[in-house]
């Protein structure tokens, strides 16, 4: 591998979704309208979350971390793929393409690993139900949620800095809408066959890890659900882990069909539209999903919109009546 100050380039260029100059207003919009969608629905998730002492449970306090999470995930890569909508400019500097990547990194490992834990958390919640309060501890939620971080966090840093070492031939385009670590690898101009040994083997351990968890954890609760014998409790238990399982199989059918079609064909462009629907869609959608299929977040929003409606319309007597 070339060392760090080999690398002669300064910036890279992202060749986006598409070229053609006439589609750039609506994509503009689209992506736009995403990215506020998305902030604004985990917001509320996490607005939510802390308002009510009723949702200060496990189950919810790993939500609102996944919409945290979720908001850093798309402000990653949403604003700097609109800026260059917008101003026609694809040229993205050096250091802030590898910063770009590295929290892209991080932010998609937290997603995994955080996925994982609400796995975990439903599988005691319905396999062990009489121990649920005890396994599933303050202490314990914090501490899954540290770990998750530490793993992303030493990760993405362990790949930054192995793409750092590598060098880069000058007028660099990037087949993508942002700095992708596959992509970027792809266009090195130096030796890349131990960082491909090494990014494979973290993406088994780190990907495939995970999901084999979240299988075995449903695999178990699916086994606990069918044993029930009455139909109302099926239903009950079933409906405790539905939003989780919505967004698992969004997230994961997406992620792997991006990676496995990008093995089997050399299309970049299709590739990028297929990441579209982890980086941005699925986050979207989390909101939507939990809160469209859950009571308590629901009952807490409508209590929480209908407080500002009341206030909104105290402050308007007040100003006509002064």
């Amino acid at each position: 591998m070339g060392s760090m100050n080999d690398t002669q380039i300064s910036e890279f260029l992202l060749v986006g979704i598409s070229e053609d100059y006439r589609l750039q207003p609506i994509l503009f919009g689209l992506f736009l309208s995403t990215y506020m969608l998305t902030v604004l629905g985990n917001l509320l998730i996490i607005l939510a979350t802390i308002s009510d002492t009723k949702l200060h449970t496990p189950m919810y306090f790993f939500l609102s971390n996944l919409s945290f999470v979720d908001i850093c995930l798309t402000s990653t890569i949403v604003p700097k793929m609109l800026h260059n909508i917008q101003t026609q400019n694809k040229a993205i500097t050096y250091k802030s393409c590898i910063t770009q990547m590295h929290f892209f990194i991080l932010f998609i490992m937290l997603d995994i690993f955080l996925l994982t834990v609400m796995a975990y958390d439903r599988f005691v919640a319905i396999c062990h139900p009489l121990h649920y309060t005890v396994i599933m501890n303050p202490k314990l939620c914090v501490f899954l949620v540290l770990v998750s971080w530490m793993v992303s966090v030493l990760y993405s840093i362990l790949q930054t800095l192995m793409v750092l070492q590598m060098s880069f031939c000058p007028h660099s385009e990037i087949p993508h809408f942002f700095c992708e670590l596959n992509q970027m690898v792809q266009l090195a101009c130096s030796d890349t066959f131990l960082f491909n040994v090494m990014m494979y083997f973290g993406v088994v351990l780190l990907g495939g890890g995970p999901l084999a968890g979240i299988l075995y954890s449903y695999f178990k609760i699916v086994s606990t659900i069918h044993a029930i014998s009455s139909t109302q409790g099926k239903y009950k238990a079933f409906s405790t882990c539905a939003s989780h399982l919505s967004v698992v199989s969004l997230f994961y059918s997406t992620s792997l069909g991006v990676y496995l079609s990008s093995a089997v064909t050399q299309n970049s462009h299709s590739t990028a539209i297929a990441s579209v629907m982890y980086s941005m869609v699925t986050p979207m959608l989390n909101p939507f999903i939990y809160s469209l299929r859950n009571k308590d977040i629901k009952s807490v929003l409508k209590i929480i919109f209908d407080i500002e409606i009341i206030k909104g319309t105290i402050v308007l007597k007040v100003t006509k009546h002064p």
